[in-house]
């Protein structure tokens, strides 16, 4: 009795990152938690997000952090993120203070590793910091070792060799690594998580031990750390939480009815799943190739295409295929993967999607954009060996071989 009070005095705050396949990953733990009986209050940017995380999570306390964004166009990433910064940490300070005079002041601040600026509000605040890595830990270790100066970009040789990890060509490594001038915002903000790497007080990877155990035994060699995932819902793994059947966050329209309806007509394993994610942006001539390829395959597919990109199909593509193929805006992913005329999932191999695949036993075709889908798409073919990486021509295209 005395430990269960002392877990319903505990008041947990989580800041994500504010985007999808950060948010997703970190409310998944926030549900976790809550279901053990502690307090927990998950902070998001936008109240449009917070209305959409459907009442089944009523056990969450959601609320509104200020992220900085007015009138005034951001003039660069760093802009942005620094705007952000400054914004969403006076706002943490009020909430903690306002948590502070109430019954349950806030003890732990959970934060998103790309936001280590919340572990210096949480000690000025008198809170224990929790660092949460939502990336695999093999590239988190990736980064890490290319800030501690372990290799240098460009290459200097052929391959990469890194503790407890397997040898790295460089179309292997994140690409802000591999290709360092395409975006040094993004990889500054991705190697300072590891700015008060040796102060946090807990370290949180959303992996499980038996998925990266060498390359986990190796960072816990350096930092305790802790495995929490796979963060996908209970439904969908053990099934201790009985409500949980979905992130219960979208910022995109779901097609639900559509895609289960169309799937239920299809024979076992005969569709192939694809989509690239939320972010990823095919080009044109990427997109047709890809769009000729399943017209020509032997199997159904679906495939998830965001409004803006529908223009970069062949003409009349949908009309044609439509006997064969269902494209939609967007899809309950988790449902469709779970579907037994899933047969494979063609992938840009983002690691909420890379789990999601793995915990259903769905096999995978990578085809990785950017940032860490390269790494994870080498472990999913080479490590895993649950997938093959399609091969792409000298200009970076995938080809429909006839």
């Amino acid at each position: 009795m005395e430990s269960d009070k002392r877990l319903s005095e505990t008041h947990i705050m989580v800041l994500p990152f504010h985007s999808q396949g950060h948010i997703n990953p970190m409310f998944q733990f926030s549900k976790r938690l809550a279901s053990k009986g502690l307090k927990v209050t998950l902070l998001i940017t936008t109240s449009s997000i917070s209305k959409s995380m459907h009442a089944q999570d009523s056990s969450i306390n959601i609320e509104i952090i200020c992220e900085g964004f007015d009138q005034r166009k951001a003039e660069s990433i760093e802009d942005s993120l620094e705007r952000y910064r400054i914004a969403a940490s006076q706002s943490l300070v009020e909430l903690i203070e306002q948590h502070s005079r109430s019954n349950h002041p806030a003890k732990i601040l959970v934060y998103d590793s790309i936001l280590p600026w919340a572990q210096d509000v949480a000690e000025r605040q008198g809170l224990h910091g929790a660092s949460f890595f939502t990336q695999s830990c093999a590239v988190s270790a990736i980064y890490y070792h290319f800030n501690q100066r372990a290799f240098s970009s460009p290459l200097e040789g052929s391959v990469v060799a890194l503790p407890s990890m397997p040898l790295f060509h460089v179309n292997d490594l994140p690409s802000f690594i591999s290709d360092k001038g395409s975006d040094a915002a993004l990889l500054n903000l991705l190697l300072n998580q590891f700015s008060n790497f040796q102060k946090v007080k807990w370290i949180l990877f959303n992996t499980f031990t038996k998925l990266e155990d060498e390359v986990m035994n190796w960072m816990d060699s350096q930092r305790p750390v802790k495995t929490i995932g796979p963060t996908v819902p209970s439904m969908y793994l053990d099934k201790r939480l009985e409500h949980d059947r979905d992130y219960g966050l979208s910022l995109f329209k779901q097609n639900i009815d559509t895609c289960i309806t169309w799937l239920d007509t299809k024979e076992i394993g005969s569709v192939v799943y694809v989509s690239f994610g939320s972010v990823a942006s095919l080009g044109e001539e990427q997109m047709e190739e890809l769009a000729w390829g399943l017209k020509r395959s032997n199997s159904h597919f679906l495939w998830v295409v965001r409004e803006l990109e529908e223009k970069k199909f062949p003409y009349n593509f949908v009309e044609e295929t439509s006997g064969k193929g269902l494209v939609v805006s967007w899809c309950p992913q988790l449902k469709v993967l779970a579907h037994k005329a899933v047969g494979c999932f063609l992938t840009h191999c983002g690691w909420n999607s890379t789990l999601e695949a793995l915990s259903l036993g769905v096999p995978m075709v990578a085809m990785p954009q950017f940032s860490d889908q390269t790494t994870n798409a080498k472990f999913i073919e080479d490590v895993w060996r649950v997938g093959v990486r399609v091969k792409a021509d000298e200009r970076g295209l995938l080809r429909d071989r006839k």
